[in-house]
């Protein structure tokens, strides 16, 4: 079986070695816990024990803080120890080190020294224990505390009668059924730790600070004299095992067993203390136990379609997975925190005996897990049943898993105090609860199953032509519909949520070609008109889009309404919109609703600190949020809508603006993470600085590092090189905008004899209308020439294309640019839709001037022109 390996944990499968410590000591009368670090430490562990058991605990703390951790935190213990002793009057305070009192080196032993030295009337039996929270998990933790709790109690040698019984961390209902059964047999013995009463009691009026039930000092130092140690552990490390310690500290013989969970390990139990007592196993056991038997044999036909997930403690999770196999449910995925290869060992042994049976050889076991992990497995394996704490809930409500309750913590339901799971009667309900769970799926589910399956017609697909797809039909999604379809942004949006620091949105400008930018805004009603008119002209238009010239999604009421209106005249139009992200989470379902298949969202970042440099604020349910605080929110949200919408089927292209010394470095990161959320493209582009914004004079990345990047980035994940960075109100094919052609004014040319001389103009243009090409894609010039008021068309001048855009295209630019230069040595400017900077900077040099705009030739020519000399404007 493969292992996937990783150099992090994400949420772990367990909680830290203090942890366990305090569960430990609250089984002990009269005791107290004193952890040495930070008060956050005790903190947590007093959330966490308080809401699983619904009682009240206390948890001193020695309130570390800087000057404790420069200088040592000897005088907070002390004077901890001292107010505790003062306020609780506790026979037994235990003192566990947290990871902050560990890494400073804490001597304990000698500051307890201290302690009795400086207070030596205190009759208080203090217990130190090592328990750093990065040493190990609460399950080396508590018993490593029980173990401490041995050593520093003075034992009394003479042998008795009595045999020691030591546990795992076992919920209050369990200990009281353990306690329950050894009251049948003729057996008096020790309970290490009993903390049935300290964690569960019952009502009282008045709160007693101290609890005063469990295990007693005088009960402990009998341990060491008893006949046996039982020890209900079998994978607890013999350092820090307790059963072992008094075996080699006082010959105390040791038998170890595994819970008495399920029927062959409570058997084993009941067997030896039959043994031990000389007494026949009580005929009320007996009854439990043909009750057991009688729910194993009534529930056996329904577990066999169980696949289970059991995760927690090693104790826990071999218990419940022998109580599985014994049952016929399979446990596909076996996983525990704790660092445990015998475990590995008898798990592979007890679900090896079964999986063949179940036709299912295919299971994981796993030491070291994290919830991550877990849950990649659980899907891999079609797991339909967790078994464990609490801790597994949030997998529970992201996939539809049932989880089984029944070890610590439970946060999210009450009663996690009074579970059992011991003996044959705990098994029992056990088994019941996970046998009724599998039902409740079955049940559920199976009708809707049955009419999917056999009855529910399939869905009509409209026609398409040679099966051809919605985003081979769409030109920004597929490089080979780029140039065959065409598209319509429909500008209905005009409000932005974010801002963006490379953006300036225009509402009523012609001569700008870039997103954000349109001649006007349209209501829904004068969208649907101005799409069935380009329908009636443009026969290959397939896709509507909304982009703006704000955000889709921040003016949503407009884009609805223009989606629903535009699909009551055609059902197969694909519909597309582009967003920032901030608001996807909020819309994600509604689109999918609305029949819009292919999303455009722009993340720029990953990182929250690279998104900060980006974006000046983002306003969220009419709060406005600014510097890290707004990129964490923009970011989260914009992952989690792509996220959403992959999910539900939709094609989602992630647009990257590169920005010089911010994001340049971070573009793979960002293609990498999208592509684990479900994003199909990426289209990586070029900044477009725009006057008025804060970017507006930084450096464009060149087209040669586009393409180095885009290359780089192949490698993960398909990429867009076509791309136009088109207005919000383009028409027509991808670098043929039409939109001034359809919707604006059009006059003709009027030419003049070339012999009248004038400012000489070299225009950028594919459509011979429009400004409407990049400088570096320009083949050929248009000369114009402005005399009197007048523009006159002189000639064209063929030129070698400046890049063409492939990785080597621009090695030679040099050469190029030298020949451009001398090809428009009598012009007085360039205009076109864009330059790069390094062409922008030769021309500036060689006294040509650079104009970008988007406008019909003759009137961003005679404008041009009216600036340069002065006149003004007829």
């Amino acid at each position: 079986m493969s292992k996937k390996l990783k150099s992090l944990t994400v949420n772990p499968c367990k909680m830290c070695m203090p942890m366990g410590a305090v569960h430990a000591f609250y089984g002990i009368a009269r005791c107290m816990t004193l952890l040495h670090g930070s008060q956050g430490c005790s903190t947590y562990i007093r959330r966490h024990m308080a809401t699983h058991y619904n009682e009240p605990v206390d948890i001193a703390s020695s309130s570390m803080t800087e000057e404790g951790t420069v200088y040592g935190g000897e005088k907070n213990l002390i004077k901890g120890i001292h107010n505790l002793c003062r306020l609780y009057d506790p026979d037994v305070v235990g003192i566990a080190t947290t990871c902050l009192s560990e890494t400073i080196g804490e001597d304990i032993e000698g500051i307890i020294k201290k302690y009795h030295a400086q207070y030596p009337e205190s009759r208080v039996r203090l217990i130190p224990v090592s328990s750093g929270g990065y040493m190990g998990t609460q399950f080396e933790g508590y018993f490593r505390t029980l173990r401490s709790i041995l050593r520093h109690v003075d034992m009394k040698k003479e042998k008795h009668d009595r045999i020691n019984i030591i546990t795992g961390m076992l919920s209050p209902a369990d200990v009281r059924t353990l306690k329950d059964i050894l009251s049948l047999f003729p057996i008096a013995y020790i309970l290490l730790p009993d903390a049935s009463d300290n964690l569960d009691g019952g009502y009282e009026e008045s709160y007693r600070r101290l609890p005063d039930n469990g295990t007693t000092l005088e009960e402990i130092s009998l341990m060491a004299g008893s006949r046996l140690t039982i020890e209900l552990s079998l994978f607890c490390p013999p350092e820090d095992s307790p059963g072992e310690y008094l075996k080699e500290a006082y010959g105390v013989p040791l038998v170890r067993l595994g819970p008495p969970v399920g029927l062959r390990d409570t058997d084993a139990f009941i067997k030896l203390l039959s043994e031990i007592s000389g007494a026949p196993i009580p005929e009320r056991l007996k009854g439990e136990q043909g009750r057991y038997l009688d729910a194993m044999i009534d529930s056996h036909k329904y577990n066999a379609e169980g696949r289970a997930v059991v995760f927690g403690d090693p104790d826990f999770v071999y218990s419940m997975v022998r109580l599985c196999c014994e049952n016929g449910l399979l446990p596909v995925v076996s996983a525990t925190g704790t660092s445990s290869p015998r475990l590995l060992e008898l798990l592979h042994d007890e679900i090896g005996k079964i999986a063949p049976g179940l036709f299912d050889e295919e299971y994981a076991v796993l030491d070291k897990a994290d919830f991550e992990r877990i849950e990649e497995l659980a899907l891999e394996k079609k797991a339909n049943l967790f078994i464990g704490s609490s801790d597994a809930r949030r997998i529970e409500e992201k996939h539809g898993i049932p989880l089984v309750r029944c070890a610590f913590p439970i946060h999210d339901r009450v009663g996690g105090q009074r579970i059992s799971t011991l003996g044959y009667s705990g098994s029992l309900n056990l088994l019941d609860s996970l046998t009724n769970t599998l039902l409740k799926i079955k049940e559920g589910n199976y009708r809707k199953a049955l009419f999917e399956t056999y009855f529910k017609d399939s869905k009509v697909e409209a026609p398409q032509a040679c099966g051809v797809s919605a985003t081979d039909l769409h030109p920004c999604f597929s490089c080979t519909g780029a140039h065959r379809y065409a598209r319509i942004h429909l500008p209905v949006a005009p409000d932005c949520n974010i801002q963006c620091k490379y953006c300036v949105r225009k509402f009523d400008c012609p001569n700008e070609s870039r997103p954000g930018v349109t001649s006007q805004v349209l209501t829904p009603e004068e969208a649907l008109q101005r799409f069935l008119d380009a329908k009636k002209r443009l026969s290959n238009l397939t896709v509507v889009g909304i982009a703006g010239p704000g955000d889709a999604l921040a003016d949503f009421d407009k884009t609805r309404e223009t989606l629903r209106l535009i699909r009551e005249h055609d059902p197969n139009v694909i519909f597309c919109i582009s967003t920032n992200g901030l608001a996807l989470p909020q819309y994600a379902d509604e689109l999918v609703a609305l029949g819009v298949s292919h999303v455009t969202i722009t993340i720029n970042a990953v990182d929250v600190e690279i998104a900060s440099q980006i974006y000046s604020h983002v306003t969220m349910m009419g709060m406005r949020y600014s510097g890290m605080a707004g990129a964490a929110m923009l970011v989260s949200n914009q992952l989690l809508g792509l996220k959403l919408l992959a999910s539900r089927g939709v094609t989602c292209k992630v647009n990257c603006v590169v920005l010089q010394g911010i994001n340049d470095h971070h573009i793979e990161t960002v293609v990498e993470k999208v592509k684990s959320l479900g994003a199909a493209i990426t289209n990586i582009m070029q900044l477009i600085p725009v006057k008025g914004s804060a970017f507006e004079h930084l450096e464009m990345v060149s087209a040669k590092t586009i393409n180095e990047i885009r290359k780089r980035c192949e490698r993960i994940l398909p990429q867009m090189y076509h791309c136009k960075q088109c207005r919000a109100d383009a028409v027509g094919l991808l670098g043929e905008d039409q939109s001034l052609i359809l919707y604006g004014k059009k006059e003709p040319v009027q030419e003049v004899p070339r012999e009248k001389k004038g400012l000489r103009f070299a225009v950028a243009t594919r459509s011979g209308i429009l400004v409407d090409q990049h400088f570096g894609k320009v083949d050929e010039f248009l000369i114009y020439e402005y005399h009197d008021g007048r523009v006159a068309y002189i000639e064209r001048r063929p030129i070698g294309q400046y890049c063409t855009g492939g990785m080597d295209a621009c090695d030679s630019q040099e050469d190029k640019m030298t020949r451009i230069l001398k090809a428009l040595h009598d012009c007085e400017g360039v205009i076109a839709l864009r330059i790069g900077v390094a062409p922008q900077r030769r021309l500036e040099e060689k006294g040509i001037h650079t104009y970008t705009t988007y406008d019909g030739i003759h009137e961003a020519i005679a404008k041009i022109a009216r600036e340069m000399t002065g006149e003004e404007a007829v």
